[in-house]
């Protein structure tokens, strides 16, 4: 009887308790309060007249960790912007077609797709978007952005656009843009042309298709043109550099800025289909050429496989782990940063390319492409 009477007294205890419960972690050792957020959370839940998403709130409070982290790249995604990342890795949108980014605290266009509704209208790569319809952009995170550019084919969307210190708005229509992430052809003297338009899931396969085709018809040299290439799959530009590098060749260097882990390396296979130094390459970049992109262009430059053309790289070297955290949301999280064989890390420094063009509006309304014709002049002078 004494047990039965200490455990039930005990029980309507614990219960009391846990009614006004405020779970908390000791602030030893710079371990968060969590006192503070339950707190906070009672404080609404009981007081505030009116109806609460309680979904809502804990999207709202995750979202607001996340960019307190202070890093573009580190975001949570709901259930419908972690579908729309999924479809364009897979080569599918629908939108306007431009790959955004961050620059300060403005969104940045980092590239128009080739073909796509925004290239049409005369989005340019480093234009600065101020606003999204009527939404000010000054603050907004690039998942928000993202979201708020896409919509239903057939709709529309108005970008107020700043391009060298003028301002321009552009109503565009969205459109369904199905990308193929790799195109080629042979260009005058019997030199190869590969555009490498983004690393998705199918860009491994078809850039091999690319090679062995150029390869049937004995191409003597290659330009590569990843310029306004926003990047894509690690893997996908690991491969692809491996098609150019021998077997051990290292490829780029994933390392933590905090702790001690050990870098990770990644080398060339030794599966590559152009490892022919009598084939010399020649890759395009310009300041829309990020992330793999300047991981592709780095390997093959600082191991002495090709030169780069062009103009300076974004600078987008961070590496993004992506959790799904259930309910069709993920968190995507800078675990590590990116660096080239000869130790340069691609975030903060971007790429210089060995030689450098610069390519104006000028040239593009009139047709003209002065880096390409660099580019393949160098490779006529090597090709033996």
């Amino acid at each position: 009887m004494a047990f039965l009477f200490g455990w039930a007294f005990g029980h309507l205890d614990a219960q009391r308790q846990l009614q006004g419960y405020i779970p908390g972690i000791s602030t030893e050792k710079n371990r968060p309060d969590f006192g503070l957020f339950w707190s906070a959370w009672d404080k609404i839940t009981q007081n505030y007249d009116g109806a609460l998403d309680y979904n809502k709130l804990i999207y709202g409070a995750i979202d607001g960790m996340v960019k307190a982290v202070g890093d573009p790249y580190t975001m949570f995604l709901t259930s419908d912007q972690a579908k729309k990342f999924n479809e364009d890795l897979e080569g599918s949108i629908s939108g306007v077609g431009a790959e955004v980014g961050i620059k300060g605290d403005r969104v940045i266009v980092i590239a128009p797709i080739d073909g796509s509704p925004a290239q049409k209208a005369g989005i340019k790569p480093q234009d600065v978007i101020l606003k999204i319809d009527d939404s000010d952009t000054k603050g907004m995170d690039i998942n928000t952005a993202v979201s708020k550019i896409r919509g239903e084919v057939g709709t529309k969307v108005k970008l107020t656009i700043s391009r060298n210190g003028k301002e321009f708005v552009y109503d565009i229509t969205r459109e369904k843009i199905d990308i193929k992430s790799v195109k080629w052809d042979v260009k005058p003297n019997n030199i190869g042309y590969i555009e490498v338009s983004r690393f998705d899931s199918n860009t491994s396969a078809l850039l091999n298709e690319a090679i062995k085709d150029l390869n049937s018809k004995n191409v003597k040299g290659i330009v590569i043109d990843l310029r306004n290439n926003p990047g894509g799959y690690l893997d996908a530009a690991v491969d692809a550099s491996s098609d150019f590098l021998k077997k051990g060749a290292v490829i780029v260097t994933e390392k933590k800025m905090t702790g001690s882990s050990k870098p990770q390396v990644y080398k060339s296979d030794g599966k590559g289909l152009e490892t022919d130094p009598n084939v010399p390459v020649v890759i395009l970049v310009n300041e829309g050429s990020a992330s793999a992109s300047e991981i592709m262009a780095g390997a093959l430059k600082d191991n002495n496989r090709a030169i780069l053309i062009g103009e300076k790289t974004f600078g987008k070297g961070s590496v993004q782990t992506v959790e799904n955290l259930g309910q069709g949301t993920s968190l995507h999280v800078t675990v590590a940063h990116w660096y080239t064989p000869s130790g340069k890390n691609i975030g903060k420094e971007g790429l210089s390319p060995d030689i450098v063009v610069g390519l104006t509006e000028a040239d593009v309304a009139n047709g003209k492409d002065p880096q390409l014709d660099r580019a393949l002049l160098e490779l006529k002078n090597k090709i033996k």
